[in-house]
Order: structure tokens, then C-alpha cells, then sequence
């Protein structure tokens, strides 16, 4: 059966529209063969009444069983082997190691998932039995825990097509919450979506889970997207994208008869600050670390270290100059799509306006029509005081380096930020009693602090926080990646002086 361009509602395929589209590979500049159809707005509707229809009984089935759903999505991935590893190459530009890595970690996001789950230990249940002799009230027997808030609409992310996309951390936690999930592809990279949501609803099939436990949706523009948001089977969303993209959903959410969470992880120019100190023993090696972690992927990355803020001494214009040169050296890379090659070429020319902003990398590599070239800039700390534009995200290969007076112009800029996915501190070890001001000025704004390393990396453990204040994040208590991702699409219920026998299972104990 040919899966790829139709819509997966439920276990069924559908094609109902006479709208169509195809993909732009990147690498090439040219469109890909495969129609794929958009869906209608009885689609929409289609998928989020079967998903409510699922969450009835996909609620109450056991973690084991859950667990060994997202052990089948895993295996079937694999099994897609090189068909999928070339459709990704085909539809981002990015390269065949990027490719298996990413499907590595989307396998292990899965896995870690199913691992959680086996027990009920992630509820968090308390259980506070009754004192019923208790002076000068009784008190009533009281259990809280946490349960699933109902079918989940994901939104898939251009940069990452597997791990932040169809199978991703968002799916996965909230199919192991017990919430069933509907994705809306992302554009650019629909034949790799499609191909594992087949592997999901297999894996759906063969471990007996309800049909509308998942669901594929695809549509282009505003249209789709909208109606998936406002439609009232839907409880809540996850999406990892743009300023403007989460924003706007966020609102259509909260302006729903009955407003739903929005879990949104958008812009962030992740700020590094290099103390003197650190410049004078190893500028020429923090440069090297910096130039690699700037083009990594072609700057397409969340994590991207946009904005470089260096204290100014002796050093700085050597760093500036060896970080020019180091981006030099390493060859251009194709992005992820036409547009977003557009995009960044707007931005970094618009940025090259501002007074005082000078432009040190002279590079003119980009021999192919999507690929873009590395831009480094520099401007004083009190221009980029003056300036909001200079704050802004620019997707793909470019940092601002920021020359920063003293002390207190760094904690100003600091200040003045908008909310960031991490914040990284640059610094020798005889610095370490001055920078608690530093430290707190940074962990007011940031969701991740660094120190000594580059935001680039997102290592996928309990331990990290990947979110931020707004506009890193929508709600920053909550992360994306990581198991504790899943206590978004959850909510407490306490129950009072319930018999035992009507009890949730992981309510019963001290019996």
C-alpha cells in the first residue's frame, strides 16, 4: 500500500482534498516527486473525534502495555532503515550523519519514555490517610495523582524531522502520559513524517492499542493547523518553531470557549558571556569551539549561540579577528529550505543597517542556491543597549559579538533580554568569587546555564531543562526534552475518602 501523501486518521488513509503540494529538496533546489494531499476540515475534524474516542480507553490501559507501544514505534523505525535516512536527506539538505544520529536519539527518546512508564512512580502519587480522632477536626483520607489530559494536537518542527517531529520527544511523552496524539506534518518534510507515522500506527495495530491513538494531519498555511487548535475534542498542544508560529497558536488557544495549554518552544540567541580573564588564556580555543558550534547544522538549531558578549580588554579584537577566521575555514551548508535561506539573508542584511555595527567575516563560499554562508558582526554594548533589533533571533550561521564596557553594561544587557533557551558563562577559576551576580542576572532569564561549554548539545536526561522565559518558552516550568517533558500533557485529581475498591491502582497502597 502507498502511504506517502495521504493523511493517517486513525488507522485509515485519507484523501478527501483537491488540494495538493510537493517538497523542495534543498540540496538539489528542486521539487521531489511525491503528491501529498492536504487535508479538509472534515479530516480535522475526523482524526479529533476519533482521538477522543480513543482516549476512553487509551487512558486506562496499563504502563507496560503503553511501554511496549512505544518499543514497537521504535522497532519499526529501524526497520524503515535507508528509506528513511535518504527521504530525510531529501527533504532537509542535511547530511546522512545528521540524519542517523537524529534517529538514534528519536529511538531513544522513545525507549526512555517506555522505560518511565513501566511503573507508576511518575504520577508523583501522595497518599495522605485519614486521622479520623484528629483535634480539633477529623481529617479526611486525601490521594493525588496525575492523569492524562486528553488527546494531544503536535506540531512538527522544520530542523529536526525526526527527533522534534512526528516520533519526537512531544509524541512520545504525551502517547506515554496516556494522551493520544495528532500531528500535524510539517511542509518541508513530508515523505520522512509520513513514513513514520506508518511505523506508529503499525506499532499501534500489532500492540492492540485503539484506533485514533494516533493520527497523521497535513496542510500548508494557517488553515489546518487553526482548525486542529480550536477544535474542542483537542486538549492541548505542543509545537517547536518560530516566534510568530507559537505565539499565534498560544492565542487560539486561549481564546477557545473552553483555552487549552500551548506548550511552544520558540526563539532564543542563547547569550555566552567571556570574561576578560578567560579571552587572555584562551581566546584562540574558545574561538575554535565557538566558530563549529555557530555553523553547526548551518546555525539551524535552537541552541545556536547568537549573541556573544565579551568584556573588553586587551584580547577582545584577537578573539574577534581568530573567531572570523576559525567560521572561515569551515565550508557552507545547504539549510533546511529556500525559504528559510531567504529569511536569513533578509535578516542578516537588515541587521548590517545598525550604526556602529561592523561586519568582520568576508565570506562568499556559498557556491549553491541554498546554501548560506557564515556571518560574524561586532557592535559596543552601548549601541546593542540602543538597538531591539540587534536582539532579535537570526536563523542559521551568525553571531553578534557584543563589546561590553564593564560590569555593569553586561548585567544591563542581560537584563534587557527577552526570555532564553540557555545562558553560558566563559571564565577562569580565580573568577569564581565574582560571578554570583553574573550567575543570578543569567538565571533570571535563561531555562539552561553553561559554564564553560557551548549551548549547542541537548543532552536527553531528567536532569535537563529545555525551555525558558518567554518567548524561549510559552510556559518555562516545563521542559521539552527529557522524561519530565511528559508532565505537560497531565493534570493532579485528588481523590477524598474513596472506598478502596474504587481506587486508582497506584492509590491503593498503605492498605
Amino acid at each position: 500500500m502507498n502511504i506517502i501523501g495521504k493523511n493517517h486518521i486513525g488507522h485509515r488513509l485519507s484523501s478527501k482534498s483537491n488540494e495538493t503540494l510537493k517538497i523542495i529538496n534543498p540540496e538539489t533546489n528542486t521539487e521531489n516527486s511525491n503528491i501529498f494531499y492536504e487535508a479538509t476540515l472534515e479530516e480535522v475534524s475526523e482524526a479529533a473525534n476519533l482521538a477522543h474516542s480513543a482516549f476512553i480507553t487509551f487512558r486506562n490501559i496499563s504502563g507496560p502495555q503503553r511501554a511496549r507501544f512505544l518499543n514497537k514505534i521504535a522497532d519499526n523505525i529501524l526497520k524503515l532503515d535507508n528509506k528513511l535516512i535518504e527521504s530525510y536527506k531529501e527533504e532537509s539538505g542535511l547530511t546522512e550523519a545528521r540524519a542517523i544520529n537524529e534517529r538514534a536519539r528519536t529511538i531513544f527518546q522513545l525507549r526512555s519514555f517506555a522505560e518511565l512508564i513501566h511503573n507508576n512512580n511518575w504520577r508523583e502519587s501522595i497518599i495522605e490517610e485519614a486521622e479520623p480522632k484528629r483535634i480539633p477536626n477529623p481529617k479526611p483520607d486525601l490521594r493525588k495523582t496525575q492523569i492524562p489530559l486528553g488527546p494531544v494536537v503536535v506540531f512538527g518542527s522544520s530542523n529536526f524531522p525526526l527527533a522534534y517531529s512526528t516520533a519526537g520527544g512531544d509524541t512520545a511523552s504525551a502517547l506515554a502520559s496516556g494522551c493520544p496524539v495528532i500531528v500535524k506534518a510539517h511542509e518541508m518534510h513530508l515523505k520522512t513524517s509520513s513514513l513514520v507515522a506508518q511505523a506508529i500506527i503499525e506499532a499501534a495495530q500489532e500492540t492492540g492499542m485503539p484506533d485514533g491513538v494516533f493520527s497523521h494531519i497535513i496542510g500548508r498555511g494557517k488553515t489546518v493547523g487553526t482548525a486542529l487548535v480550536k477544535h474542542p475534542r483537542v486538549k492541548a498542544v505542543g509545537f517547536t518553531g518560530s516566534i510568530s508560529g507559537g505565539r499565534a497558536l498560544f492565542d487560539l488557544a486561549a481564546q477557545r470557549p473552553e483555552p487549552i495549554p500551548v506548550f511552544a518552544e520558540m526563539g532564543s540567541i542563547n547569550p555566552v558571556v567571556i570574561t576578560g580573564k578567560a579571552l587572555k588564556k584562551r581566546y584562540k580555543k574558545i574561538a575554535e569551539m565557538y566558530a563549529n558550534s555557530i555553523t553547526q547544522g548551518t546555525g539551524q538549531f535552537c541552541t545556536n549561540p547568537g549573541l556573544i558578549l565579551t568584556m573588553e580588554s586587551d584580547n577582545t579584537s584577537d578573539f574577534i579577528r581568530e573567531l572570523a577566521k576559525q567560521v572561515s575555514k569551515i565550508p557552507s551548508q545547504c539549510m533546511l529550505h529556500p525559504n528559510i535561506k531567504a529569511r536569513y539573508e533578509q535578516l542578516t542584511q537588515d541587521i548590517k543597517t545598525a550604526n556602529d555595527l561592523q561586519i568582520v567575516t568576508d565570506i562568499k563560499n556559498a557556491n549553491k542556491p541554498n546554501y548560506a554562508d557564515a556571518l560574524i558582526a561586532t557592535v559596543s554594548g552601548k549601541t546593542f543597549l540602543n538597538h531591539s533589533k540587534l536582539h532579535q533571533e537570526i536563523f542559521g550561521p551568525f553571531s553578534l559579538v557584543v563589546r561590553v564596557a564593564n560590569n555593569n553594561e553586561l548585567l544591563a544587557i542581560i537584563e534587557d533580554l527577552e526570555g532564553q533557551l540557555t545562558g553560558t558563562i566563559m571564565a577562569e577559576q580565580e573568577e569564581y568569587p565574582d560571578l554570583p551576580p553574573l550567575i543570578d542576572a543569567l538565571q533570571n532569564r535563561v531555562g539552561r546555564l553553561i559554564f564553560n561549554g557551548v549551548p549547542t548539545g541537548v543532552e536527553v536526561c531528567a536532569a535537563m531543562q529545555h525551555g525558558g522565559p518567554y518567548p524561549a518558552s510559552s510556559d518555562s516550568r516545563f521542559t521539552a526534552v527529557g522524561v519530565h517533558s511528559i508532565k505537560r500533557w497531565v493534570r493532579p485529581v485528588s481523590y477524598q475518602s474513596f472506598p478502596k475498591e474504587l481506587l486508582p491502582e497506584n492509590l491503593k497502597q498503605h492498605e
